[in-house]
């Protein structure tokens, strides 16, 4: 895959939009698309958390935020039509599971109409290119089986309200490509990332952000799930891929598709294993596990990646072991009340470097 000269060389002065851009994963997505060079606008809600990335990132000064629902198609419009962006990257989301069964109407309006809305606006705007949708490994029916790694190609259909409206997602995305982007103007792609962790995650019920708050009270990390096997990886790896695959399909459309994005099998480790990783990277943290009677969770889910590592020429970079030292070293740079934009963008420089040994 390319090194960041080569991004660099695509990115700089193109105008990207991303949704969700105050999210997690949109904050470190606009952080290096900034560095890349690139005019970047957002649509997205306001942080959801506090402290949160995008507000510890000082994007709000770096790059054109527009803070607005998804779902409201005349703004979404009135956006595209003033930028006119070449590259979308497509995050916005209601991206949590347990949330999902707390608000199903929600989840479903936000991660179907949302795409829907997305797409219209790319079908009406020939200024775009390329385009990413981003959904979840967990689009596919979950078979629990502890040997089978997922490919782009079984059925979707998930089983949760967050699962379940990312599965709709891509189908409407599929429609939309058959119907009205036959000719590869503009490729369009959907990305099934695996659990992502890095530092920045704030959001509640999700392993390393829960990690990281009970040890800084001291307290011992509660464990819901210790069993289960997830493909864990720091956020680096699904968003460079992201703009790697932008790229590449911009300039050959035929590589457009779908593609898992995950780590190596022997990296896809059970929760109980990440947080003894954690606890090596942090002194005196400890972690226990308790009965869980709350809504069902996959107990088993691995991805099968050849599809990107075939067509594309892509490997994982970091290792878990890799991703949970890098997610507790800027956690603990935070903790120091050190420049987060500069510990991430040197996390981002660490990640490009990897890619060039």
């Amino acid at each position: 895959m390319e090194n960041m000269g080569k991004l660099k060389k695509f990115y700089a002065g193109k105008r990207v939009l991303v949704t969700g851009h105050t999210g997690f994963k949109g904050s470190w997505l606009c952080m290096a698309l900034l560095e890349l060079g690139a005019e970047v606008w957002g649509v997205g809600l306001p942080p959801k958390t506090d402290p949160s990335c995008f507000e510890l990132l000082n994007l709000k000064q770096k790059m054109t935020s527009c803070l607005f629902d998804i779902r409201d198609l005349e703004k979404l419009k009135k956006v595209f039509a003033e930028f006119q962006p070449q590259i979308v990257f497509h995050l916005a989301a209601q991206p949590l599971v347990i949330d999902s069964y707390r608000d199903p109407v929600y989840t479903f309006d936000v991660n179907i109409m949302g795409t829907v809305n997305v797409l219209e606006c790319i079908r009406e705007n020939a200024c775009v290119v390329s385009a990413i949708n981003v959904t979840t490994d967990k689009v596919y029916e979950n078979r629990e089986q502890a040997d089978y790694r997922y490919q782009e190609q079984d059925r979707l259909n998930g089983y949760d309200p967050y699962s379940n409206s990312k599965s709709c997602s891509e189908l409407v995305t599929a429609s939309y490509i058959r119907s009205f982007f036959q000719a590869g103007q503009p490729a369009i792609s959907t990305c099934r990332a695996g659990n992502v962790i890095g530092g920045g995650d704030f959001s509640a019920n999700r392993i390393i952000p829960d990690c990281i708050r009970y040890t800084l009270r001291n307290e011992p990390i509660i464990v819901r799930n210790p069993n289960s096997v997830r493909p864990y990886q720091h956020v680096l790896e699904a968003d460079l891929f992201y703009l790697e695959l932008a790229r590449k399909q911009a300039e050959n459309p035929q590589l457009a598709g779908s593609y898992n994005i995950g780590p190596q099998e022997d990296d896809c480790i059970t929760t109980g294993q990440l947080c003894a990783l954690f606890c090596e990277n942090w002194q005196g943290a400890r972690w226990q596990a308790v009965d869980w009677h709350g809504p069902h969770e996959a107990g088993f889910l691995k991805l099968n990646c050849d599809r990107a590592k075939d067509r594309l020429g892509w490997q994982p970079r970091w290792h878990v072991d890799q991703a949970v030292k890098k997610t507790v070293e800027w956690a603990q740079a935070l903790a120091r009340q050190e420049p987060m934009d500069q510990v991430t963008l040197r996390q981002i420089h660490e990640y490009w470097e990897e890619e060039e040994k």
